[in-house]
C-alpha cells in the first residue's frame, strides 16, 4: 500500500497541474471550454480523496508513521476541494480561473506533502 500511496501522489500532483493549466487556458481561450474539462477536474479532485484514504489506511491499519506535517497537507487538500466547490456559484463568471488556480494550489500542496511533509 505504501508503494501505491507514493505512486498515486504523482497522479494527484500531475493531474491537478494539468487540469489547472487547462482551466487557466479556458479562462482566456473559449475554445478550450468543453464539457470534458469538468470531468477532468472531478477526476483529479476525487484522486485526492483516494490518496487521503490510502494514507489513513497506512497509518491506522498498517501502522506506518506519517512524516512531519504530511497528514496536515492531505487534510488541507480536502478542505481546499470543499472550498473550491463551495465558491463555484459565487464565482461563476470566473469559474475557470477559480479551478485553474485551485488546481495549481492543490498541486503545490501535493508537492509540499511529498517533499517537505
Amino acid at each position: 500500500m505504501l508503494d501505491l500511496h507514493v505512486w498515486w501522489a504523482w497522479v494527484v500532483v500531475v493531474g491537478n497541474g494539468m487540469s489547472g493549466a487547462w482551466c487557466l487556458g479556458a479562462h482566456w481561450l473559449p475554445p478550450l471550454r468543453v464539457r470534458a474539462i469538468w470531468a477532468a477536474v472531478v477526476l483529479v479532485e476525487a484522486s485526492i480523496f483516494v490518496q487521503v484514504a490510502i494514507g489513513v489506511w497506512l497509518v491506522t491499519v498498517e501502522g506506518v508513521p506519517a512524516p512531519g506535517i504530511h497528514m496536515f497537507y492531505g487534510f488541507i487538500s480536502l478542505v481546499v476541494v470543499a472550498v473550491l466547490y463551495g465558491y463555484r456559484v459565487q464565482l461563476r463568471a470566473h469559474q475557470y480561473l477559480l479551478y485553474g488556480l485551485g488546481g495549481w494550489f492543490l498541486m503545490g500542496l501535493g508537492i509540499r506533502s511529498m517533499f517537505l511533509g
